[in-house]
């Protein structure tokens, strides 16, 4: 026998509580992103995932941080996000691009194309300025 009701009443609750959850502190995850271990939220406040985001191992964010969907036609989507990344404040990184793993993004910077293993990544748009990877970073 199922009691669709108590679903309903259950999914308003949490629902109620995942907002005062943002409220709160400022961060928005959706419980359908796809997060890897070792997950780091270095300072509270401005922190906004796409539902859709998929993000792998060891990464760290900063404050002001938005992953988002951008693009037209086929190049519409949200970003994948590799292992061993570090986010600096308001950073945004939006579109249907793939950061490999080992990458720093330096603070301010819009990232809206591919991004190769081991870069450093700054500006807006963010250019690749370096290969030292977020070694020391994580």
């Amino acid at each position: 026998m199922k009691f669709p009701i108590v679903k309903q009443v259950l999914q308003f609750f949490c629902l109620i509580w995942q907002k005062g959850i943002e409220i709160t502190t400022g961060i928005s995850i959706p419980a359908s992103v796809q997060i890897g271990h070792s997950f780091y939220i270095g300072h509270f406040g401005g922190i906004i995932l796409n539902a859709k985001t998929i993000m792998g191992n060891n990464c760290n964010l900063s404050q002001g941080v938005t992953i988002g969907v951008s693009g037209q036609g086929e190049n519409r989507g949200v970003p994948k996000i590799g292992n061993n990344i570090y986010i600096g404040a308001n950073v945004v990184i939006a579109g249907n691009i793939v950061v490999e793993d080992n990458v720093l993004i330096g603070a301010c910077s819009l990232v809206n194309t591919n991004v190769t293993a081991n870069s450093v990544m700054l500006g807006v748009p963010a250019i690749k300025v370096s290969e030292k990877s977020s070694d020391g970073y994580i």
